[in-house]
């Protein structure tokens, strides 16, 4: 039984600059890219909107959508936490917050240029991998300034003991550096089918190794701490972080099954897709064993009631994964709105929920100022939540209708499109609904921000339980 350690209420808070900037960053940029989100949820209803501006048009406001959602807000957000949980961990400081601070502003000058590239159509032209090169060099730049800072922290560690979740941020660190050129870079020397495999090796494994091991060194962390538990299997956690380094890099071949692809390379993505089985069940007892018995705490707090909803969602997420990438499912699902359906559940319902307990966890220990409102708190929570599975469950349906529409060669392509309108009027109030919720949280966020600080004040606050 092995648990996280935090600094007990009443310490004397230490200065985390680079944490908190890079979470006040990452909030606004949250709420940014959702308005973002909504505004093409729209214009499924009604393709005119926004006019025909080329800068407005849906393919240069989708990539800044999903660029902006995936490094603007959730990476930008994973890195602050880490910043204030890696040092907790390891019994000592962050290594260099002068880095730190280095690292949020030129992460931040990439995303505010991203905005001009993206809208104004100078993209590499490949899935997630739009930033033009000289924004995927700063990327990596900001990525080795990260790792180094983590590292030095852990290598100057005061507890010798590595708690799983310095595991997983190690593995992300490596995994990502790795996933990041080779989908960035190495596929610019490409073309055809290499190219194809490659750039759907970076996307699957963008969720599979960069955004899954760092929301779950974060879960590992603030679970146990917001539930006032020992952790219930250090040793399931040890299973689960080295069956993922070994079997999801081979995962992302099954978004081209069917495809002119090899059937070797298929059945590999498919034998591969369906393991993953393994590190998921691992990671689900662990977090369900955590607060078993003590779901009263989950009622009680937001923070818990975020974690647990992601946990639930990464379940959901990667049941449907290796269902997907079964031939029979695949010959459905595959490219129909039912996919973005699946990602928007993997980014938002798992790891942005995990991100957004963490942040209410961890801002009010680095400034000194309680969360302005439970309240608040629970009910950007219920917005997002129901707003979520609106947005999944229309375009799961939505998505397996499509499919099986354009499996019968009799329905012409039109038709299918005008059938879909119900199910994007359900996304779009599904979106409206989450970004309400979006709104709430960053209005707390900054609420609190504006409270006087009083030091020892999170553990005074059913937002913050005491920790474990």
């Amino acid at each position: 039984m092995s648990t996280a350690t935090d600094v007990p209420a009443g310490t004397k808070l230490v200065d985390q600059p680079s944490a908190k900037w890079f979470l006040i960053s990452s909030v606004v940029f949250f709420a940014i890219t959702t308005f973002v989100g909504l505004l093409l949820s729209l214009k499924f209803i009604w393709p005119e909107f926004m006019g025909s501006a080329p800068w407005l048009t849906f393919g240069r406001v989708r990539p800044l959508h999903v660029n902006g959602v995936l490094f603007g807000w959730l990476l930008a957000a994973d890195i602050g936490l880490l910043f204030y949980v890696v040092p907790r961990i390891c019994g000592n400081r962050l290594w260099s917050e002068k880095l730190g601070i280095a690292t949020v502003v030129l992460f931040d000058l990439i995303i505010l240029s991203a905005v001009y590239t993206t809208l104004s159509g100078t993209t590499q032209g490949l899935e997630y991998a739009e930033l033009p090169f000289a924004l995927d060099v700063g990327v990596t730049l900001a990525w080795v300034m990260f790792g180094v800072n983590i590292f030095m922290t852990i290598a100057t560690r005061k507890h010798e003991k590595l708690y799983v979740s310095l595991w997983y941020t190690m593995g992300a660190i490596v995994w990502t550096a790795f996933v990041y050129i080779s989908g960035n870079f190495a596929t610019l020397f490409q073309k055809g089918i290499g190219q194809a495999n490659l750039n759907w090796f970076y996307v699957h494994n963008a969720v599979g190794l960069i955004f899954t091991p760092l929301g779950l060194a974060l879960a590992y962390y603030f679970i146990p701490l917001a539930s006032n538990r020992p952790l219930f299997s250090h040793k399931l956690s040890m299973i689960g972080f080295w069956s993922i380094a070994f079997i999801y890099v081979w995962t992302g071949a099954h978004h081209m099954l069917h495809g002119p692809i090899s059937q070797w390379l298929q059945t590999v993505a498919i034998l591969f897709s369906v393991m993953l089985i393994i590190p998921v069940w691992t990671v689900i007892t662990n977090f369900y064993g955590t607060v078993s018995g003590h779901w009263d705490r989950v009622k009680a707090s937001p923070i818990l009631k975020y974690l647990m909803a992601g946990t639930t969602f990464y379940l959901l997420t990667c049941f449907q994964g290796p269902m997907h990438s079964l031939r029979t499912v695949n010959a459905i699902v595959s490219k129909t709105d039912w996919i973005p359906g699946h990602a928007h559940m993997a980014v938002l319902g798992a790891f942005s929920f995990f991100a957004i307990g963490g942040t209410l966890w961890s801002l009010p220990r680095i400034t000194g100022r309680p969360i302005h409102s439970d309240a608040l708190a629970n009910r950007s929570f219920w917005l997002m939540l129901w707003g979520g599975l609106i947005y999944f469950v229309s375009l799961w349906v939505g998505g397996f209708m499509q499919g099986l529409q354009w499996n019968d060669t009799s329905i012409p392509w039109v038709d299918t499109v005008m059938s879909m309108k119900p199910y994007y009027v359900a996304r779009a109030l599904g979106g409206a609904l989450i970004f309400a919720g979006v709104v709430a949280f960053l209005y707390n966020v900054f609420r609190s921000l504006g409270r006087p600080e009083q030091e020892g004040a999170p553990a005074a606050t059913s937002t913050s339980p005491a920790a474990g």
